[in-house]
């Protein structure tokens, strides 16, 4: 792969990018109480309790905040994160580490009534000769199917057994109360006296889990929306799962994070080439950098992250749409290369490249499904 050519003014002395470092350590997040989940793009004072929308769990930008909040003395322009996965917390010690990845969606999964796990029932492969998904009976099942479920990062090369979110969405409602006494606001026709939290409890044992090329120190923080506290700790991560991040994807691979391709001003399902012209401010699309011969994906999902900001300004990042994880590609020319080593270029940038946040983080399928 070539990397993307810009065409700029010579006279400007090129931008250094250090090396980024591989992942190094495993950030493990154990709520102490409720987390806090996005209320969702459509709540209204008459619909309380809507969720359309949910987001959770928090992304990695979510765990960027926390860095630069807890390490103000330290460098962390090199940091760089992926997630947002789960696990159960005794197993993500030094010696045993095992956590939960999206499911690629070409895996049909079955789960049974009030059953927490589900079982990989069937695949479906891409047939180039047909153009077209079949399973392995080779025909197109028109069942319906479990969405948003887990494989432990440990079966990945054998998936059988994937599992369901370990945690449900509460909805909690808070008093408003006056500034100077605990009251309930008395101005409740223009303020109201009560405002909603949707709040997340997990199961007791879990936690969130985050990659990381940068060790924070272990202790109790402030984490997400609403500042829950939890209780944070730091695990080298072990070789086995080092060894399967550094692999080649091939020419088919899985998503594991979302992923926002295209430019600060497009958002595409892959990565984009771009000019810039010469004393303009237009990008020219210069075609794609993978050719793509299948894509098994779902709708996007918004993407957006805080900036930050001096004082009481805080700035929000463009809105942008991702491909949302577990998307499966099938390539017509494979990339030789482990995530960690693709070119920043092909992600947006709004100050640091999104790579920055692991957007598009990717492992290799298991098998060929062409």
């Amino acid at each position: 792969m070539s990397a993307i050519e810009t065409t700029e003014n010579t006279s400007k002395e090129p931008k250094y990018l250090p090396p980024r470092s591989p992942f190094t350590h495993l950030i493990i997040i154990e709520p102490l109480g409720l987390l806090y989940g996005s209320s969702g793009r459509f709540l209204s004072p008459e619909n309380l309790v809507g969720r359309s929308g949910s987001s959770f769990p928090p992304s990695a930008a979510t765990l960027s905040g926390l860095f630069a909040a807890c390490c103000k003395d330290a460098d962390i322009r090199d940091l760089m994160l992926a997630g947002p996965f789960w696990g159960n917390v005794d197993e993500l010690t030094s010696s045993n580490q095992n956590f939960y990845v999206p499911t690629p969606r070409n895996y049909l999964v079955k789960v049974e009534a009030g059953k927490k796990y589900g079982k990989i029932v069937d695949k479906l492969s891409w047939k180039s000769e047909k153009k077209v998904w079949l399973n392995q009976q080779g025909e197109s099942p028109n069942e319906k199917y479990e969405s948003n479920t887990w494989l432990a990062i440990n079966d990945w090369n054998k998936p059988k057994v994937v599992k369901k979110n370990p945690w449900k969405f509460l909805a909690h409602l808070h008093p408003r109360l006056e500034l100077h006494e605990r009251h309930v606001i008395r101005n409740h026709e223009t303020q109201g006296s009560l405002f909603l939290e949707n709040s997340v409890q997990m199961e007791t044992g879990t936690g969130l889990v985050y990659l990381s090329n940068t060790k924070l120190e272990p202790g109790w923080y402030r984490f997400g929306g609403e500042g829950h506290m939890v209780d944070v700790r730091c695990e080298p991560i072990c070789s086995a799962i080092a060894n399967l991040l550094k692999k080649a994807v091939g020419n088919a691979f899985a998503l594991i994070t979302p992923a926002v391709w295209g430019s600060n001003r497009l958002s595409k399902r892959e990565p984009i080439c771009l000019q810039t012209a010469k004393n303009q401010d237009e990008e020219i699309n210069e075609g794609t950098v993978w050719k793509v011969e299948a894509l098994f994906t779902d709708r996007p999902i918004p993407f957006r992250y805080r900036l930050g900001g001096k004082g009481d300004t805080k700035l929000l990042s463009r809105g942008r749409y991702a491909v949302p994880a577990g998307t499966v590609y099938v390539l017509e020319e494979g990339i030789n290369q482990a995530w960690q080593d693709w070119d920043d270029n092909w992600f947006p940038q709004e100050g640091p490249s999104l790579k920055r946040w692991g957007c598009g983080l990717a492992l290799p399928l298991p098998s060929a499904i062409t």
